[in-house]
């Protein structure tokens, strides 16, 4: 009765009091053994399916702290992505004023080469400025630095830019390139005249020189004038 349930303890009670009337004793001995092996493995079952039970709730209650720790790094995943979004916000917007910068520096670059390179273009270039310098649109190119002027009695058009430093790298050829294009549109639109190809800076390296020479433009740097 305390290993059983008082059904099967009413059961084997019965089958043991038949047993004790048609059995001999040795056989009723077995018969008692049997029981008492079979009353063994029904205890080392329950102790098993407690212990299972209690490794289940083990394993739940881990579960649990995992499921919890999953919604600790989503809410923390969460906070991350809206830190970096608003990093990129203050990413592009540093961008915009520092492009915004760049382009100020570089028309007030621009302005003060305009009133300088008509002395330095004739005294050097033997280049007359005929026009103002301006900047213009012309076919949908912006040219920030345009003038008229005489060439060996030849009327020119004077195309140029201007960069802060010229160096000798790939991006090099792109704005020598953008250059060619603008001075091809501009002497077009005045009637097919010579194009004069000129870049302006503060500091251009010696490759930077020497590459420029070979594709026929000429770079005023801002100490010359």
């Amino acid at each position: 009765k305390r290993v059983f349930s008082p059904e099967q303890a009413q059961v084997l009670e019965e089958v043991v009091e038949l047993v004790d009337e048609t059995v001999k004793t040795r056989d009723f001995n077995e018969l008692k053994a049997i029981v008492a092996d079979l009353a063994k493995a029904q205890k080392e079952l329950a102790e098993a399916q407690k212990r299972t039970e209690q490794r289940v709730e083990e394993l739940a209650e881990a579960q649990k702290r995992t499921e919890q720790r999953l919604e600790e790094l989503a809410e923390a995943q969460r906070k991350t992505e809206e830190e970096v979004r608003k990093l990129a916000i203050g990413l592009n917007n540093t961008r915009q004023e520092l492009g915004g910068l760049a382009r100020t520096m570089g028309y007030a670059f621009e302005n003060e080469a305009f009133r300088n390179l008509p002395k330095v273009l004739k005294e050097r270039y033997q280049i007359e400025v005929t026009e103002r310098f301006i900047r213009e649109e012309i076919k949908g190119r912006e040219i920030n630095i345009l003038a008229r002027g005489r060439k060996n009695g030849r009327d020119v058009v004077i195309v140029g830019e201007s960069k802060l430093r010229l160096e000798e790298r790939k991006e090099l050829d792109e704005v020598f390139d953008d250059l060619d294009h603008k001075a091809e549109v501009a002497s077009m639109e005045y009637g097919g005249i010579e194009a004069v190809k000129l870049l302006i800076t503060h500091y251009a390296t010696k490759g930077a020189l020497r590459r420029a020479k070979e594709r026929s433009i000429i770079v005023i740097q801002s100490f010359e004038w």
